[in-house]
């Protein structure tokens, strides 16, 4: 397949899911982009380095910026703090010769995206809200990365 019908399959892909396995999908870039962090400081390729780490940020905006504060409660809170929590890390991480605050973003949000993942796949959660993501969750913007 061509460049242009990747990027098309992938915009149709993303424009198409369901709002859960949206974050989900934004949750696994960021995770990629984070683990390519992670192979670019043990290379010393510190450009990409600080590439991945951008593009993990942005994902990390995405994710900030959809969350419903006004119907989401404690959840939408929660994740907000969480979410500060990361872009901080990731900056410190940019700048430092240390790997680990990239290695301690990429275990919690593994771990998070594991919950999205089993909330998104519960039936029961399902028949109450099929298409939607877990209370305080607004839908992400849909942006290619």
């Amino acid at each position: 397949m061509n460049a242009y019908g990747t990027e098309i399959y992938r915009q149709t892909q993303v424009t198409t899911v369901d709002k859960g396995r949206l974050i989900i999908i934004l949750y696994e870039g960021a995770i990629k982009f984070i683990r390519e962090a992670i192979k670019a400081q043990e290379t010393g390729d510190i450009p990409l380095k600080a590439s991945s780490i951008n593009r993990a940020l942005d994902i990390i905006t995405e994710l900030n910026q959809s969350l419903n504060m006004q119907e989401g409660g404690d959840i939408a809170a929660n994740l907000r703090r969480i979410y500060k929590f990361w872009n901080d890390h990731l900056l410190k991480a940019k700048v430092s010769r240390d790997g680990q605050g990239l290695s301690d973003v990429e275990s919690m949000m593994s771990s998070l995206a594991q919950a999205w993942q089993v909330v998104c796949q519960d039936p029961e959660a399902a028949k109450v809200t099929p298409k939607d993501p877990p209370a305080g969750v607004a839908p992400a913007p849909v942006r290619t990365l």
